[in-house]
């Protein structure tokens, strides 16, 4: 008897153990897939655990576009457990980029040391360390980067005429990231490390290894899945190639730190890294509304309400907030982006437009013609003269449009809200997907054709401004934007006055893209250069 009742009593609480783990089983893995459907979002059937992460496999850009085909422009998708609202409709994006930015201000969580940078950093902690580098992005602060870009320009026509010389294809996604690298080290932290000349510098090296992140790693997908259990170590579980990455630029920047510490004040260059020292014991700071890099950018548009307000009123002389400091770890974070994203953006948009005037070459010319003239009145180009290039900006324009760099990008919601009669419920994130809205054929006629003329003034004020997001807008828009553009600017008119692009048996048509995180080409851009009959000769080049 007493076996009898030890043993039902024993089933029993088996079956309620069961029952136990069963609720916890479906409330983990099935209970949050149903966010999406409560709010009236479409997406496809997730798996348990993992979401729908198995689509993104290959990449982003196309798994990405052809989710809003099938489901619309409000969809949605689950990223492990986290739901993803997918918006491409440019009047909510719009509310949530600005109107409504306050809803929507941060972007997901990340490790040190990039959790420190401007990219992800949170709430009042990005309002100050936004407020303290806006000002080093201002006009006047570009004028004084020309000469600094000219130097890396120069060494880029030397290697140019080597290849053209020579007559063989060649990588100019390989060549133009050099550039770039260079051009960042000098600008950003006053160092020369030439690997234009050296292209397997370390500096490109670990740059190239950081953007070959993938999901479909087992520690990522152990974060994918349990990110409650697992986001309070990732910090502290081993990660080899993550690692090494961040232990290389951190000590590098740490290493240039103390040498700037060490040196007089009057010796220090006035560069990116300066200003963030300068501002250890505070500074006056720029206010919120200056922070949209993007809204208004053209140069001469008129001041426009909104966020975006401030920033023509006070290019040179900004309204101050009280003063403001940066921590040791918000210094290295910054410095830390703005090596990899400068790195990553301005090579594949310079190799993207190589590759486009190579396979057009009625717009190359074109475009020659321009820079002729422009040399023709100006000896030497410089932040302002370069703007007279309206061509060129058309093209490089053209050219973000077709192969965005940053094709997509989200904001965590901050609270239960509604956009335009959807329901947006607090801890889900919206991505806006940059790199459908630049092929909405509702937007943009024939969108896979290369026609620079989609940017003549008259066509962009007769567009909806949030179909083309290339650096994202409202006040979370690319801090570097005039920057990257300058550094564009100044290699392209002197590339166009000495070369000219042509394709070879070696040039991909289409392009192959990766998109795991940016969108770059896949293995590389090949073609041909030639030096022009009708073009100064480079050993001609001045600074």
């Amino acid at each position: 008897m007493f076996f009898q009742a030890w043993s039902s009593a024993g089933v029993l609480a088996i079956e309620e153990q069961t029952d136990e783990i069963f609720m916890i089983f479906r409330t983990y893995s099935v209970f949050p897939y149903s966010v999406l459907a409560r709010c009236g979002i479409q997406h496809p059937k997730p798996w348990p655990f993992f979401g729908n992460i198995f689509l993104f496999r290959e990449g982003f850009f196309g798994p990405h576009n052809d989710l809003i085909k099938r489901y619309g422009r409000v969809c949605g998708y689950y990223f492990g457990r986290r739901p993803v609202v997918v918006i491409a409709d440019p009047d909510m994006l719009k509310q949530i980029m600005v109107k409504d930015f306050a809803n929507f201000p941060n972007r997901m969580a990340a490790t040190k040391p990039i959790s420190e940078s401007l990219l992800l950093l949170k709430d009042e902690r990005w309002k100050r360390v936004r407020s303290i580098l806006t000002p080093s992005f201002s006009s006047a602060k570009m004028r004084e980067m020309v000469p600094l870009i000219n130097a890396a320009v120069e060494t880029l026509m030397g290697n140019l005429k080597v290849y053209a010389e020579s007559g063989r294809s060649f990588d100019i996604h390989r060549c133009f990231g050099c550039f770039t690298m260079d051009v960042i080290a000098s600008v950003g932290f006053g160092t020369q490390i030439d690997s234009q000349n050296n292209p397997s510098d370390p500096f490109v090296y670990h740059a190239q290894k950081f953007f070959s992140f993938t999901f479909f790693r087992p520690l990522v997908m152990l974060f994918v899945v349990f990110p409650v259990l697992i986001s309070p170590l990732a910090g502290l579980l081993p990660n080899k190639s993550r690692d090494e990455v961040n232990t290389f630029f951190i000590n590098c920047i740490k290493k240039i730190i103390k040498q700037r510490d060490e040196q007089p004040a009057i010796q220090c260059r006035r560069d990116f890294l300066q200003l963030m020292l300068d501002v250890r014991s505070g500074q006056e700071c720029a206010a919120l509304e200056q922070f949209d890099m993007v809204n208004q950018a053209e140069e001469g548009a008129p001041p426009h309400r909104g966020a975006s307000a401030g920033r023509e009123r006070s290019e040179e002389g900004p309204r101050h907030v009280p003063k403001r400091i940066m921590t040791e770890d918000e210094i290295v974070g910054q410095a830390f982006i703005f090596l990899l994203a400068g790195y990553e953006t301005s090579s594949s948009t310079l190799a993207f437009v190589g590759y486009l005037m190579a396979v057009h070459p009625e717009c190359q010319e074109k475009l020659q013609r321009e820079v002729d003239d422009f040399f023709s009145r100006h000896e030497c180009p410089d932040y302002d003269n370069v703007q007279e290039l309206k061509y060129m900006d058309m093209v490089v324009s053209e050219a973000l449009r077709l192969y965005p760099p940053g094709f997509r990008f989200a904001r965590e919601v901050e609270c239960d809200c509604v956009v335009n009669g959807i329901f947006l419920p607090k801890g889900a994130t919206v991505e806006i997907p940059a790199g459908f809205l630049h092929y909405d054929p509702d937007h943009w006629p024939e969108p896979d054709k290369f026609i620079p003329e989609r940017f003549t003034a008259e066509a962009k004020a007769s567009r909806h401004p949030f179909v083309y997001l290339p650096f994202g807008a409202g006040p979370r828009s690319c801090v570097g934007m005039r920057l990257a553009q300058l550094e564009i600017r100044m290699a392209l008119v002197h590339v166009f006055r000495h070369f000219a692009f042509v394709a070879s048996p070696e040039t991909k048509v289409p392009l192959e893209l990766k998109s795991s995180s940016t969108l770059g080409p896949k293995d590389g851009i090949f073609v041909k250069i030639t030096q022009r009959e009708s073009g100064v000769s480079v050993p001609g080049f001045k600074r």
